[in-house]
């Protein structure tokens, strides 16, 4: 018991620092990976404000991904009220689809009292989400980090615990402070 009490006072020191990192290293094929799994460790009752950067929130598959990460965001124990997301704008002649897809998502948080903030990037390329309590994670492959099912009927379609996974690097740092663009 000592020993952790230890180990939870260097990792509040690390934190406190902004010299905190944990990497995971998702392997090609690899289950047990939800953003449940993922983030919710991070999540507590300061986040009040989430930023999102993922060049790659274009496609249907993309943008039901991003809906599951709100989904997460409601589900608590943060009090989010405001999601910033900066992505890209689908140029080759889905962009209706992803501003419609987008603006749905935005109508449908405000009934739960979250702001989403949309802004696009023709220059962005890395993927990040920050917390406003000072954690932040980034993705190599951002939130489409999932594979594609077998089918609609699949194990794995509705519960990204048992879904595969691209391989991945998932870096998570803790900065005293986060910058609020």
């Amino acid at each position: 018991m000592d020993r952790a009490e230890v180990i939870k006072t260097q990792l509040n020191k690390l934190k406190e620092e902004g010299k905190y990192h944990e990497q995971i290293k998702i392997a090609e094929d690899a289950t047990g990976f939800s953003y449940e799994k993922l983030f919710k460790p991070y999540l507590d009752q300061f986040v009040t404000e989430v930023w999102v950067e993922d060049p790659y929130i274009r496609h249907v598959h993309q943008l039901y991904n991003f809906l599951r990460f709100c989904e997460l965001l409601l589900k608590g124990p943060c009090k989010v009220k405001t999601i910033h997301l900066l992505t890209s704008l689908d140029n080759n002649g889905g962009n209706s689809q992803q501003i419609s897809g987008l603006e749905e998502i935005k109508q449908s948080l405000q009934s739960y009292g979250v702001t989403l903030d949309v802004n696009h990037s023709s220059s962005i390329h890395d993927r990040e989400i920050r917390f406003s309590n000072g954690w932040m994670i980034k993705i190599g492959r951002g939130l489409d980090y999932f594979k594609k099912t077998q089918g609609r009927f699949s194990i794995g379609y509705c519960d990204f615990d048992l879904r595969q996974c691209h391989e991945t690097t998932v870096d998570i740092f803790h900065t005293k402070y986060t910058k609020n663009s």
